[in-house]
């Protein structure tokens, strides 16, 4: 593949329970993020974004809404790539959070107060994107 064909794709979430939203703790990156990550070979954006809510939350989700996507560059063996994310809102059904070596926290936020913890504006954009986040006139 040509590197300008080169694109990193990935996949996450607005995960929601209780009016509230998922913020994880990366520590290899000592960041708060939302749960996302890179496709696996043959996956498409939905079951991306399921399978790496599942890893990085230990939730099972349901896809509610489809937030967009968000561009960006990320550094890959010594190259800039783009990396292309798309977010959906999903809604919680079950499970319950194991810390590991890629995720060591997670905590449920009400909108206003992940807004604050995230480390990326590009993350808060997203993040302003769910109706849930957005005061009630």
């Amino acid at each position: 593949m040509p590197e300008h064909d080169a694109i990193v794709r990935a996949a996450g979430a607005v995960l929601v329970r209780d009016g509230r939203v998922a913020v994880v703790h990366r520590p290899k990156y000592d960041d708060w993020t939302l749960p996302k990550g890179k496709h696996e070979p043959g996956e498409d954006d939905p079951d991306a974004a399921l399978r790496e809510v599942l890893e990085e939350t230990g939730f099972e989700a349901a896809i509610e809404q489809d937030l967009g996507t968000i561009e960006y560059e990320v550094e890959r063996s010594g190259r800039t790539l783009p990396k292309v994310v798309r977010y959906y809102v999903m809604r919680a059904t079950s499970g319950s959070f194991t810390a590991d070596a890629e995720v060591d926290e997670l905590r449920w936020l009400p909108a206003d107060e992940a807004m604050e913890l995230l480390t990326y504006a590009r993350d808060r954009d997203v993040l302003s994107r769910w109706p849930g986040a957005r005061p009630v006139p």
